[in-house]
C-alpha cells in the first residue's frame, strides 16, 4: 500500500517519507479500511515535530482521523459491515499505524458507520475536531434553553461547537480575533460574536444577557481566559477545557469558583471514557447523516503532498480544517 511515515521526530521535510508498505494484518475484532481521506490535526504535527516526546513506535504512520470504505473484517466481526462507509477515530493515538495510507486496521468500534451522501472530507473531520466540540458542549448535560459561550468560534473545534450547541437548542456567544473570524462563526450560526481584540469580553457578554452570565463555558484557553471567565460564569455553571496553551499552568481563583459552585470539566478527547465515546460516535452520526453540520474544510492535498500540508498546519495561518485525499 502507499503511505507516508516517519522513523525519527523533527521537521516535516526532514522527517517525512513516502512510498509503499506492506498492507495491514487483519487481527479479531477488526475492519480493514480503504481510506479515502486523512484529517490532519495540530497533534499530529506535534507528535511528528517531537514536541510529545520519543516516538513510541519504531514508524508512524500519522493522522488520527480519517474515512473510507470497509473493505474486509477481522474474526468476530458482522460480514456484513464490508462495504460500510466510515468515519476513524484514535486511529494514530497509541498506534503505530494512522490514516495516512491507502489502507488501514482497526479496532471495528473506531470505525463509525456514515451514510452515501456524507462526502470522505467531512467524514475525516469528526475524530477530533467534532469530537471535541460535541463533548465540551454536552458531556455535562443538556444545553436547551441555555446559554453557552464558545472561546475561539472560528477555529477547527470551535465552528463545530456553535453548531452543535446551537441544534442542541443553545443560545451560543462566541469569542473571535478578526473580522474574517467573526464572519466564520458567524456562518456558524452564533448568535452573539465579540471580537476580544477591541471588545471587552466581559462587558459584552454580560450586556447581552442582562447580566445574567452565562451557563456553560467551551474553553480552549483556559489559563489565559480565566478571568474573564470567572467574572461570566452562572452559579453552577460548567467550563469545559480543552486547552490552555498560553498559560499552562494557571493561578486558579478557587474561592471565586467555589462560592458560585462553578465545574470545571477538563478533557482530553483521546482518552475520555468509554461510554461517552459511544454518546459521542452516536451523536455525531446522527447530525452527519442527516446533513445538519456544515463543514470548513479549507484545504486539501494529495497524500504527494504531504509535507506542504504538514506545513501549512504548523503555520498557523489556515482557517479550518485540512484534509488529506487517499
Amino acid at each position: 500500500m502507499k503511505a507516508a511515515w516517519y522513523t525519527k521526530t523533527g521537521k516535516a521535510s526532514d522527517v517525512l517519507k513516502l512510498g509503499q508498505l506492506d498492507n495491514p494484518e487483519l487481527s479479531a475484532g477488526e475492519v480493514l479500511v480503504e481510506l479515502k481521506a486523512s484529517g490532519i490535526n495540530p497533534s499530529d504535527v506535534k507528535t511528528r515535530a517531537g514536541a510529545r516526546g520519543d516516538l513510541q513506535f519504531p514508524r508512524v504512520i500519522p493522522h488520527s482521523d480519517g474515512s473510507g470504505q470497509i473493505v474486509d473484517v477481522g474474526e468476530g466481526v458482522d460480514k456484513n459491515r464490508i462495504g460500510e462507509r466510515v468515519w476513524l477515530w484514535n486511529a494514530a493515538f497509541g498506534r503505530a499505524n494512522g490514516t495516512c495510507a491507502e489502507l488501514i486496521s482497526i479496532p471495528e468500534s473506531q470505525a463509525v458507520k456514515i451514510n452515501n451522501d456524507v462526502s470522505y472530507e467531512s467524514a475525516a473531520c469528526m475524530g477530533i475536531p467534532a469530537s471535541t466540540a460535541y463533548y465540551g458542549v454536552l458531556a455535562n448535560g443538556s444545553v436547551e434553553n441555555k446559554t453557552v459561550l464558545i472561546s475561539g468560534g472560528a477555529g477547527a473545534v470551535g465552528f463545530y461547537g456553535i453548531q452543535l450547541a446551537k441544534l442542541s437548542g443553545a443560545n451560543v456567544i462566541t469569542t473571535v480575533s478578526s473580522d474574517e473570524k467573526a464572519e466564520v462563526a458567524d456562518d456558524a450560526g452564533a448568535d452573539k460574536v465579540i471580537n476580544y481584540k477591541n471588545e471587552n469580553v466581559v462587558e459584552e457578554v454580560m450586556k447581552y444577557t442582562d447580566n445574567g452570565g452565562v451557563d456553560r463555558i467551551v474553553e480552549v484557553e483556559f489559563g489565559g481566559n480565566l478571568a474573564i471567565n470567572k467574572e461570566i460564569i452562572k452559579h453552577n455553571g460548567i467550563i469545559a477545557a480543552y486547552g490552555s496553551m498560553a498559560e499552562t499552568e494557571p493561578s486558579l481563583p478557587f474561592y471565586n469558583l467555589m462560592f458560585k459552585g462553578v465545574k470545571i470539566d477538563t478533557f482530553l478527547i483521546y482518552s475520555i471514557e468509554e461510554t461517552f465515546r459511544k454518546k459521542i460516535s452516536n451523536g455525531l452520526s446522527k447530525f452527519l447523516n442527516k446533513g445538519s453540520l456544515k463543514h470548513m474544510i479549507t484545504k486539501t492535498f494529495s497524500i504527494d503532498d504531504i509535507v506542504c500540508a504538514h506545513e501549512e498546519m504548523e503555520s498557523g495561518s489556515v482557517i479550518g480544517n485540512i484534509v488529506i485525499e487517499i
